[in-house]
């Protein structure tokens, strides 16, 4: 032990002579081309790897997510207080009042979801292109930071391939976060952080290259061979797509980077944006269909209509309405698609919510999942009126469309598929880990919102099952359409997989089926 504070007290020496004297040289000095795929790189996070030395967004997320507008108040209420403590006292007092005010009896499970299906977003948007030059060089990646490591961890190991995380472990009682760190690591800062490198290092060999940032890097920088620093400067972040794993699918409710700004203007709109959301609800089961177009316009809601949509032939004499498939945005699709032709249009999807049943104003009906069952409930509807139908059977926020389902083609020829893209500025309107019946109000919550329909041409009957070819020739033609339009990637992902990587389970909701808007 008393070696060991020797060495350290050693390590901080040169920490302070560094600082005081000559300081590392700058990224742009070091040389990627030469780093090999046997070459190790230890760096830190926040200023180094990500563009922002700011940690506070990152918290905020993790706010709201585990504990919605109250944490996410009290979060804003404590950031003064931190950013004194960081600069009077320590930075590690500061990051505690952060984490503190984050998770202090937030589940360790909702944590930890939030960091895997919230946080990749964030952070990908935000990556630093010099300091990505060098860590993407080397075959070994580590990274050593002051945010807690059930945080970080997950974007760093997937999307950016670090080998090992090293970070500030919460302390936890009966699987809640306590607020605060563990104790016998403390927060991972100056000589905390030389420590951690130590401990994954098992075989004494420091790695080649380290980046940091700040004087408190210093300490473990010095252990390795060669050392960089990353200016204070504006930079352009990485293009998302040059990343090793593209954001697919992401949840979450915040649309912004919440930085405190943005944070105070969310928590001074959210009240307003309930009511308003409640306004615009109210509206849509009061006024007839022709008028909502216009409602929603003054409501504050655009939607564009392009293309010609389909005059309205009826299911008399045999003939069936007209089946829409639409590209899955919201679970106000439907509802959209019928303001946009000015009359109501019927609906089936997956795992919707009583409450979105009870406050729809058209009618709605529930798949189950079983083909023969589902298909039976397509045909009645289709029988009764003109249908729209999502076959992604899910959401996607990202410009990707997932693997049609080839179902909805094997029962009718009469295909039209529709483009559907929405924009909004404040609340995403849709979930995979929270309580869906709150997807709509969301999404009326925000300001403003813009949904685009776009009407393509009705697909002619040799393109169909009827013209002889197969479903899932005619799923994946739709589907290419669709993308086409929207300048959207296709791809063979399903729901499966979204909830899978987003909720730790397959998507299945065990629900009633007895009630059914259309009293089946």
């Amino acid at each position: 032990m008393l070696r060991r504070s020797s060495e350290l007290r050693q390590l901080m020496t040169r920490a302070m002579e560094a600082a005081g004297s000559e300081p590392f040289p700058g990224v742009a000095m070091c040389d990627a081309s030469r780093l090999s795929g046997q070459s190790t790189v230890v760096s830190d996070l926040d200023g180094t790897l990500l563009r922002s030395r700011s940690a506070f967004p990152y918290y905020a997320l993790v706010a709201f997510e585990t504990g919605g507008v109250l944490r996410l108040a009290l979060l804003l209420l404590l950031a003064p207080l931190a950013a004194a403590l960081y600069h009077l006292v320590s930075e590690a007092a500061g990051l505690r009042v952060l984490i503190f005010a984050a998770t202090a009896g937030a589940r360790v499970a909702d944590v930890r979801s939030a960091a895997r299906a919230v946080l990749p977003k964030f952070y990908a948007e935000d990556v630093h292109p010099a300091s990505w030059r060098v860590f993407g060089s080397c075959g070994r990646r580590l990274v050593i930071t002051a945010t807690p490591r059930v945080m970080a961890e997950p974007f760093l190991r997937d999307c950016l391939g670090a080998d090992a995380v090293a970070g500030t472990e919460l302390a936890t009682w009966r699987g809640r976060a306590t607020g605060w760190v563990d104790a016998r690591r403390g927060v991972l800062v100056g000589v905390r952080k030389a420590e951690a490198l130590r401990e994954m290092i098992s075989d004494g060999g420091m790695p080649e290259v380290a980046l940091g940032d700040l004087s408190s890097d210093y300490a473990f920088m010095s252990l390795c061979k060669e050392a960089y620093l990353v200016p204070r400067m504006p930079v352009e972040a990485v293009p998302v797509e040059k990343l090793p794993k593209r954001i697919i699918f992401h949840d979450g409710r915040l649309v912004q980077r919440p930085t405190p700004l943005v944070v105070l203007l969310t928590l001074l709109w959210f009240p307003i944006g309930l009511l308003l959301s409640l306004v615009r609800v109210a509206a849509a089961l009061l006024f007839p269909m022709p008028w909502l177009y216009v409602v929603y316009q003054a409501l504050g809601v655009r939607i564009v209509v392009n293309g010609a949509p389909p005059l309205r032939a009826g299911c008399a004499a045999g003939r069936t309405g007209v089946l829409f498939a639409c590209s899955h945005r919201t679970v106000l699709d439907a509802v959209v698609l019928s303001v946009a032709l000015r009359r109501p249009v019927a609906t089936l999807g997956y795992s919707v919510s009583r409450l979105s049943e009870l406050l729809s104003p058209i009618r709605t009906a529930r798949l189950t999942r079983d083909r023969a069952t589902d298909a039976v409930t397509i045909r009645r509807v289709l029988a009764e009126s003109d249908l729209a139908i999502c076959p992604e059977g899910t959401t996607c926020r990202e410009p990707f469309l997932l693997r049609f389902s080839a179902l909805f083609a094997e029962l009718t020829n009469d295909i039209v598929p529709v483009a559907m893209e929405c924009r909004v500025s404040m609340f995403h309107g849709t979930t995979a880990r929270g309580w869906k019946g709150m997807d709509p109000f969301y999404f009326l919550m925000n300001p403003t919102a813009v949904y685009t329909v776009t009407f393509l041409e009705k697909l002619p009957l040799d393109h169909t099952c009827g013209g002889g070819k197969s479903s899932h020739e005619v799923a994946n033609n739709v589907q290419r359409l669709i993308a086409s339009t929207l300048s959207y990637e296709c791809t063979s992902l399903t729901r499966k997989d979204k909830y899978r990587e987003l909720a730790g389970n397959d998507g299945m909701v065990t629900v009633n089926t007895a009630k059914k808007r259309f009293g089946w």
